[in-house]
């Protein structure tokens, strides 16, 4: 499928159900800009609406919608590294087609979010809430990719009056606490993270530093890592829509700063402030089982460790298969969400 050129559509501000207008802190779009198309084949598609919202007196996290603006509200929160754009083409278009209102949102330190570290992943929360009452939205769903699957988690432990269900696709499992489970990359992470915590800054600059030198050859670069990943994530990064959906994300998000992977991977590593039997919404969590980046086994612990979970098995895929699931797993969620309107 060709996917439409990049174009951008007024930013406007919404209202909250049977309240005034409340106004948002908005970036200026620059219309008709082009998206990195220097770097990749294939063109996508800007978002319809993107800007910033105010979270507190000196913080603002970016946002990107999608889909269909008067939809059932949707957020995707993108994985560890991620920005708002890391949303697959496949899953816009459905959300376009399926009335559903798909978000982006960028976490702390990437994309247009000032830099800032949570205490804990539970703190999230308080920022999406506030998102969500200045995007005019009550109920909401929420999915989560890789790193943004804790934070999912917490949003669902602590709005259960508003998140109607969550997805996880490939979820962080905790690693500190009752709950902890060893293995995977965030052994490593667990490592790092005090130094990241009192010396990230000069890594952060380091890594945006890098980002610049890798833009010439972005593309290349994306097929050398694909070439050393497992099969089934090889086969999602060379299909020419994932291919400029990640390179997009990654070369918007990151060319003025990179502090919100370090940051993830500092609070991944505490007590994230909430235990998983506080999660009494439901979750559908999806899983590669070969996996090697979060072990498919940590997946399968911290489902069972959820009151109402389910977990889908995706034979063969690794870590970026929930992706190439995007149509299956928005289908799932808004049957979930009919369901739920149901009882």
């Amino acid at each position: 499928m060709l996917y439409a050129a990049c174009t951008t559509v007024g930013v406007i501000a919404s209202k909250t159900p049977a309240k005034q207008a409340v106004p948002v802190a908005l970036t200026r779009i620059e219309r008709g800009r082009p998206c990195n198309t220097a770097v990749m084949a294939y063109s996508i598609a800007r978002p319809k609406l993107e800007g910033n919202i105010a979270v507190g007196d000196d913080r603002q996290l970016g946002f990107a919608e999608f889909g269909d603006p008067q939809g059932r509200a949707i957020f995707w929160l993108h994985g560890t590294p991620g920005a708002r754009r890391q949303i697959p083409a496949e899953a816009r278009v459905y959300a376009e087609d399926n009335h559903i209102r798909l978000i982006g949102i960028d976490r702390p330190g990437i994309g247009a979010s000032t830099p800032h570290q949570y205490e804990n992943v539970l703190a999230f929360a308080d920022d999406l809430r506030t998102v969500a009452d200045t995007l005019g939205i009550d109920k909401m769903a929420v999915i989560g990719l890789s790193g943004g699957g804790p934070y999912t988690l917490g949003c669902a432990a602590a709005l259960p009056d508003r998140v109607i269900a969550v997805g996880v696709l490939g979820g962080v499992a905790p690693t500190v606490g009752p709950e902890a489970i060893s293995g995977g990359l965030m052994s490593l992470g667990s490592m790092v993270a005090p130094l990241l915590a009192v010396a990230g800054f000069p890594i952060r600059w380091a890594a945006v530093g890098f980002i610049r030198l890798l833009k010439p050859v972005a593309e290349p670069a994306l097929y050398l890592y694909a070439r050393v990943s497992p099969e089934g994530d090889r086969r999602l990064l060379v299909r020419p829509e994932f291919k400029a959906m990640f390179l997009d994300d990654l070369l918007n998000g990151s060319r003025k700063q990179m502090a919100a992977p370090f940051a993830d991977v500092v609070v991944f590593a505490r007590d994230w402030g909430f235990r998983l039997d506080q999660v009494k919404i439901p979750v559908r969590w999806w899983h590669g089982d070969r996996d090697h980046i979060v072990p498919f086994a940590h997946g399968e612990h911290v489902v069972t460790r959820l009151p109402d979970a389910e977990l889908y098995t995706l034979p063969g895929e690794s870590h970026l298969a929930g992706l190439g699931f995007a149509e299956e797993i928005l289908r799932t969620m808004v049957e979930l969400w009919d369901s739920i309107e149901k009882r």
